[in-house]
């Protein structure tokens, strides 16, 4: 495997996050100027909602990363796994923006460590896992995409 194709998964890591692509809105994309009421709007019971959903692609980027590294877990800032009731007892602009910049710091760190990988690197099974790093990567850039397009249906249910 070559540096090729560590470029192309951190081209479709970018795309899925927030570089201009073909396909249309990205995750980063999705969120951008979100009202924290738009982002809370939960379209029926037990349903997530826009909010629910960047956290929730948060955690699944610090848990690649830290599979990728082999960190322990428990370094996530918020207590839990997967989904976070969103908002809480702050549902405050400030406490979305917060949210929101949780997505991009653990995406500039899954992303730093992406790119360190070499190609023997990324061609090994991710410890704890069936699937390499290649593999890894490139289902979190699929993750991205499938939650933004979640996003952009939900943004339309709140405006309707």
């Amino acid at each position: 495997m070559s540096n090729q194709a560590l470029d192309l998964v951190l081209r479709s890591i970018d795309q899925a996050y927030d570089a201009h692509a073909w396909h249309g809105t990205n995750l980063r994309g999705s969120v951008r100027g979100l009202t924290p009421e738009v982002a809370a709007f939960r379209p029926g019971p037990r349903r997530h909602n826009v909010w629910e959903l960047v956290v929730h692609c948060a955690y699944w980027k610090y848990a690649v990363r830290r599979r990728l590294t082999g960190e322990k877990r428990g370094s996530f800032p918020l207590a839990g796994s997967n989904f976070f009731p969103r908002p809480g007892a702050d549902d405050s602009r400030a406490a979305w923006r917060r949210d929101v910049a949780l997505l991009d710091e653990t995406h500039a760190a899954l992303r730093a460590v992406a790119e360190g990988l070499s190609p023997e690197q990324l061609r090994r099974r991710v410890r704890g896992s069936r699937y390499s790093a290649l593999d890894t990567l490139l289902g979190i850039a699929a993750h991205d995409l499938y939650h933004a397009g979640q996003i952009q249906l939900l943004k339309r249910l709140a405006r309707s």
